[in-house]
This record gives structure tokens, sequence and C-alpha cells, in this order.
């Protein structure tokens, strides 16, 4: 199994990245291939973040929250990546770090990536997030650490259900689009 985590916060080791590496310690000890990829502006880090995830079992979108929502960089990165490839019935999962609040918004704004893309949403006992200004003080959100752990387990109790179900994928309709002006 592979998970593709991404890191959409500008400070590459600030809070959001802390939170990851405490899914990446539950992947690890579970045996699970994962890399953390830092979102990015440039073209070929898009490109490249999409063959990751056309290679993964399941994908963890992240972001600090800034203003109420995921900050820019993640969201045209995110953007980029899905306007190229739909990961259908992959696992997915949204994971916000804040300050104090907007986190609720934020966690809607990258579970949207998963939902208009087919995929399965993994979650946990509380939603995916962490509290801190700092990595020191993520450190001590116990219980937000906790839920990252919980959702780690999840997402691999899920894909490898998924794996050992062994089904043919589920048949599409031919995609009709309606525009709201006609």
């Amino acid at each position: 199994m592979k998970v593709v985590l991404f890191n959409g916060s500008p400070k590459a080791n600030g809070c959001t990245h802390r939170a990851l590496l405490e899914m990446v310690k539950v992947f690890d000890e579970l045996g699970v291939e994962s890399q953390i990829i830092q979102a990015s502006f440039d073209k070929k880090d898009i490109l490249d973040a999409v063959e990751k995830v056309k290679q993964a079992d399941a994908i963890v979108l992240s972001s600090p929250v800034y203003y109420a929502s995921a900050t820019g960089l993640a969201c045209y990165f995110y953007d980029e990546i899905f306007n190229r490839y739909t990961p259908r019935l992959k696992v997915g999962a949204a994971v916000v770090s804040s300050r104090r609040a907007g986190s609720t918004s934020a966690f809607e704004r990258l579970n949207m990536y998963f939902t208009i893309s087919e995929m399965i949403v993994a979650s946990s006992f509380y939603w995916n997030e962490v509290h801190g200004s700092a990595p020191a003080e993520v450190e001590r959100d116990e219980e937000g650490l906790q839920s990252l752990r919980t959702l780690a387990r999840n997402m691999v109790y899920i894909s490898e259900s998924i794996k050992k179900a062994c089904l043919a994928l589920p048949e599409r309709e031919k995609r009709v689009k309606t525009n709201f002006i006609r």
C-alpha cells in the first residue's frame, strides 16, 4: 500500500508538517509506504505530484488555516492536481492545522476535492485537525494527534479492505452536464 501526503503549508516544517509526521509514524508501524510532498507553484512539481497520486492507494491533503480556509498555495496545488487526474475510488483524507479557529471551513474545502472525484473519504473520531502556532504547541495537542493516528489506521483499513474484496469497479454512466442557464 502507498500513501502520498501533501503539505499545503508555505512553511515546509511547520505545524501542518508536524501533523502529517504523526500519520507517517503509524504508516511506518503498519508497513505502509508513505511520502510527504511539499506543495508548490512549480509546474514540474505539480506534474510529479500527479504521478504520485496515480501510484498511490490513498491521499492526504493538508493545509494550515488562513482566514478560515486552506492556503492559496494548497488550493492552487490541489486544483492543478485534480484538474489533471481524477483519483476515483481511492481513499482520501483532509488534515488541517490552526492556531485557534476556522478549521472546519478549511476542512470542508479540502474534502470537496474527494467528493467531486468519487473518492472514499476516511475519517477519525473527530475532525482531522491539530492546534498550535508552532510545531512544539502541536506536540501538546494530544487529542488532535490521537485523531490523526486513528485516521491513519482507518485509511489503511479501508484501503486494505477494498483490495481484499477484489470487486470490479462500479459501472459508470456517460456523464451528463447540465448548465444552470440555458
